[in-house]
């Protein structure tokens, strides 16, 4: 048993803030805060798990999560998650990924849906994804040529 060293009242602490209610189903702005790939239960494939906040135009700061597959042995749920994939980044302005790191911070509207489920109770699931009108990730500068008189023609 360990001492506290002081008395603690329920009636004096902070009541929990967190909502776990499925947001309403429709368009939110978003950020994608986290992407790390994970393998699926049975082992036979992956999915990139995407961590969405919620910027608006409602519900700020509320936590949406999302699974792309990008391998199963199911070719039809593969390619569902490697069409996601694709417009999730074609919505945050990227024309090529090599590392989930890549997606963080990508900026986006998603359509969100409540689905029901009689395990687990209702939840949200992505459905889509498009730009929000934020700049997309600026590109690296390109080097423009300019035009310069070889050192022997005169000025």
């Amino acid at each position: 048993m360990a001492q506290l060293n002081e008395t603690f009242s329920v009636d004096a602490l902070p009541a929990p803030t967190n909502n776990f209610e499925p947001l309403p189903a429709g368009w939110y702005t978003a950020v994608v805060n986290s992407a790390e790939i994970k393998n699926t239960k049975a082992g036979t494939g992956q999915y990139i798990a995407v961590r969405y906040d919620i910027t608006g135009p409602t519900h700020q700061g509320r936590v949406v999560f999302g699974n792309l597959n990008i391998k199963n042995p199911n070719p039809k749920a593969e390619e569902i998650g490697r069409q996601q994939l694709g417009e999730l980044m074609r919505a945050i302005g990227l024309s090529t990924v090599q590392d989930t790191d890549q997606l963080v911070g990508g900026q986006l509207s998603i359509k969100l849906d409540v689905r029901e489920s009689e395990q687990y109770g209702p939840s949200n699931d992505v459905k889509g994804y498009k730009a929000n009108g934020a700049a997309p990730p600026k590109a690296a500068p390109v080097a423009v040529a300019t035009k310069v008189a070889p050192p022997w023609v005169k000025k």
